[in-house]
């Protein structure tokens, strides 16, 4: 009777032994992989079964690499500065430093219960001075450039987090972190110019191994589109309006335009008649966010009392103010076309504005408009010189005309805005400026980098505009590094995004205090080969990363611009019905007990079978007792067939290969429950031979368990070790299948008459047509009536004989 299996012996015992000795070492000979996993904002809630899942997936196709040959980079960090830790503080009443730390060596102990083979020497932390220097390096560096900058300007503001957030940390009008509904304040703030980098971040898509899914959603958050800026002149002043509009064809329909009510000419508009009325709907507008203001079904609006002139054909255009236009977006001003835009058209009618039809289908005008026409092609019509034109060759020669007349010009335009860059809270990089009253703003000069985050005692957020740092006058008094006159050092501090940036280039070279990462370890080991995280990052994480890689290329940092070759985005673990896990929902399965019940392997196994490992899936706990159980007659396959010493048989063989390539084909699929389905069927099928044959040859069962070892390490090592393996199973080659050895000897093949299955026979794989049908009417000779009209074989399939 084979030793029973013991996950609890077994586990330890090769966590020990991989300690004293690591399987993964650079030789220096062997070519690099590096695996990813985005790193994780140290939680106090600490990690539960859907935080495992990436965890085991990256570290599953590190284990599968190193098999390959190569030496795999997978290190680990922590993304610990930010609004999660100093929310976690405040509610539990202690220094974010403090139990950042703590939140730290938790998640640290848990994460190793995976099993997984990071690199611990190149642990970061976001927090770290050490790490945070080149954080605020490359800030300087931004700002010597041009790319970081300061403006006064309404941002969105979270009143519970008492900070300001960049629009992508807003989701349907609220606070990504707390939920709270986002307002508008106007600050002082710090700026990336991530715009300069626009057109460079949507046409690089193109040469990246990532989901469609999440290419679109980067596409659509630049949102270029082509288009023409148009000068419409304020009838009585020597101003003018500039609008930005994609259709320029429509100029001729545009009665009357709209600004936003944070448009630097808004409040001047107004006359004696309006200025109430003009600064009641800024002030209401300034309180709510974009989100919200894009998503109202009811329009707003106000007029200003003023006019402009359309520049085309000399019409006074009444100028209103509407929080549906966006004071970042185009100029901040839009021409309205009611006769062919939906929001104008209902804009229009709710306030009695003209309705002018400038595209017609087949050039007839439609009576009484009860809604825009928008199709995007038609006949120019109430369009003076332009009369008769195609809507769709007028849109492409319009900017044109517009510029040769001398009130516009053809121009691009982008979504994107510029990211912003500053917060109103303790726990984060200090934003390396000094302000200085002759001198502006200076940055801290590079020798004395880190910039530290002094130690207070009080860090709660102030909720005036002003960061905490700001009380504290012997950090904030300074002198000018220029003028040496006396001068203030920046208060607000980085958001959690500018770690994460860029962290990925700081584990090849993690201990280097001269530089971010040195030049020939960037060139030996970047960038990312694959990059396993959730898809929420799209549009934050993701597109920062790349416009922080292209950056440090553009400054020689570095030799590439774009940080992740490839990536994979893993689905959520949910609680029941599909509902996220979270502490205050009480839904949170822990896998500390799973562990210890069932073993890591099982665990391991169990998060990859639960379901596609792109989509979410719903966890049940009862699942893991099947893969326990596959584990359990794995291990007693092997355990008893070990000292056999059996000889190969045919069917032997082609199992060994079949096995191979089934698991290597799901494998580079990514389809890993497959994998785990497909270890189930050819476990049950070695079985079933080792019955018939009285057992399974050894170079069989080695195959089969370095094919497992990836996904369950610890049994893996364990019967590697049982079949005479000296070394560890991960110094082994990932095996390869033979074509010719999985082709099957014998076939089973339905036999039809008239197309109904009559019997099923076994028949040679590689038989003659001739040959098959003759055995298939032997097999029915009894069922065959009348006359034979047509013989059919489809091989491999069927035989089918047709009487009549």
């Amino acid at each position: 009777m084979a030793t029973q299996y013991n996950h609890s012996a077994i586990e330890k015992k090769w966590r020990e032994n991989w300690e004293a000795k690591p399987i993964n070492v650079n030789d220096g000979k062997k070519e690099k992989y590096y695996c990813l996993d985005m790193f994780p904002y140290p939680s106090g809630s600490g990690l539960h079964v859907g935080h495992w899942r990436g965890y085991v997936i990256s570290d599953v196709w590190s284990r599968y690499q190193l098999l390959k040959g190569k030496y795999v980079i997978h290190p680990m960090g922590w993304d610990a500065f930010g609004l999660p830790a100093e929310n976690y503080a405040i509610k539990m009443g202690v220094h974010p430093a403090k139990s950042t730390e703590e939140n730290i060596k938790n998640i640290k102990r848990q994460i190793k219960q995976i099993a997984a083979i990071y690199d611990w020497d190149m642990e970061v932390n976001t927090t770290d001075p050490g790490f945070y220097k080149w954080t605020q390096w490359i800030f300087v560096q931004m700002f010597k450039k041009g790319l970081a900058y300061e403006k006064e300007f309404p941002i969105n503001w979270c009143p519970s987090c008492k900070t300001g957030l960049a629009n992508e940390e807003v989701v349907n009008g609220c606070c990504e972190r707390c939920g709270t509904t986002v307002t508008k304040k106007n600050l002082r703030q710090w700026m990336l110019k991530i715009t300069a980098y626009a057109e460079r971040l949507l046409s690089d898509l193109d040469k990246l191994d990532w989901p469609e899914k999440v290419k679109k959603m980067q596409t659509d958050w630049i949102g270029k589109s082509y288009g023409a800026e148009v000068d419409f002149p304020i009838d009585g002043r020597d101003e003018k309006i500039t609008v930005y509009t994609t259709r320029p064809d429509t100029l001729y329909g545009a009665t009357f335009m709209v600004l936003a009510p944070e448009h630097e000419l808004a409040k001047s508009l107004a006359t004696d008649e309006t200025r109430e009325a003009v600064e009641q709907y800024i002030f209401d507008a300034s309180m709510r966010s974009n989100v919200d203001r894009m998503q109202a079904k009811d329009k707003t609006g106000v007029f200003t009392g003023s006019y402009a002139i359309n520049p085309l054909n000399g019409a006074k255009t009444p100028i209103w103010l509407s929080d549906y236009v966006l004071a970042d977006y185009g100029t901040g001003a839009i021409m309205c076309v009611p006769a062919h835009d939906d929001r104008d058209f209902e804009f229009a009618k709710k306030f009695g504005l003209p309705i002018v039809q400038v595209i017609a289908k087949d050039g007839k005008e439609i009576e009484n408009m009860t809604e825009a026409y928008t199709e995007a092609s038609g006949v120019m019509i109430n369009s003076g010189d332009w009369n008769g034109m195609e809507s769709a060759v007028l849109k492409q020669e319009a900017p044109h005309m517009i510029e040769e007349k001398g009130f516009g010009h053809k121009t691009v335009n982008y979504k994107l805005r510029d990211w912003v860059f500053s917060r109103q809270r303790y726990w984060g990089e200090p934003i390396p400026i000094i302000h200085c009253p002759k001198c502006g703003c200076v940055p801290v000069p590079e020798d004395q980098l880190p910039l530290r985050l002094p130690d207070v005692e009080s860090y709660q957020p102030t909720g005036t505009g002003e960061s905490p740092l700001a009380a504290i006058d012997e950090w904030v008094n300074t002198t000018c590094p220029v003028c040496g006159a006396p001068a203030k050092r920046e208060t607000n501090t980085m958001p959690q995004w500018a770690g994460s940036s860029w962290y990925f280039l700081r584990y090849v070279d993690s201990h280097n205090d001269e530089e971010l990462v040195s030049r020939e370890k960037a060139d030996k080991y970047l960038p990312v080969d694959m990059y396993i995280g959730g898809v929420e990052h799209a549009v934050l994480h993701l597109l920062y990363s790349r416009f922080y890689t292209k950056f440090l290329c553009d400054i020689g940092a570095i030799d590439f611009d774009e940080p992740f070759k490839k990536l994979f985005n893993q689905g959520m673990i949910t609680g029941k019905n599909g509902i996220k896990m979270s502490k205050s929902k009480g839904n949170v399965v822990s896998p500390d007990d799973l562990v210890r019940d069932y073993g890591c392997d099982s665990l391991r196994l169990y998060e990859l079978f639960v379901g596609p490992p792109e989509l979410d899936a719903e966890w049940d706990d009862r699942g893991i007792e099947g893969v326990s159980r596959f584990l359990n007659r794995f291990w007693n396959l092997v355990m008893d067939n070990k000292d056999k010493n059996v000889e190969p048989t045919r069917e032997m063989l082609r199992e060994r290969h079949k096995l191979v390539y089934d698991i290597e084909q799901r494998f580079n699929q990514f389809s890993l429950n497959t994998v785990i389905s497909g270890f189930m069927e050819h476990n049950n099928k070695l079985i079933e031979i080792a019955k018939k044959e009285g057992g399974i040859d050894k170079e069989t069962l080695k195959t089969f368990v370095i094919l497992l070892a990836p996904f369950a390490p610890h049994i893996g090592e364990e019967l590697w070790q049982q079949l005479g393996g000296t070394d560890t199973v991960f110094h082994a080659q990932w095996p390869e299948f033979d074509e010719e050895a999985m082709k099957e000897d014998e076939i089973e093949v339905a036999v039809q008459v008239n197309g109904k299955t009559r019997t099923v026979i076994s028949v040679a794989a590689d038989i003659a047509k001739e040959d098959a049908i003759a055995a298939g009417k032997a097999a029915v000779a009894d069922k065959l009536t009348g006359n034979i009209v047509k013989e059919i074989y489809v091989p491999g399939r069927i035989i089918n004989i047709v009487c009549k």
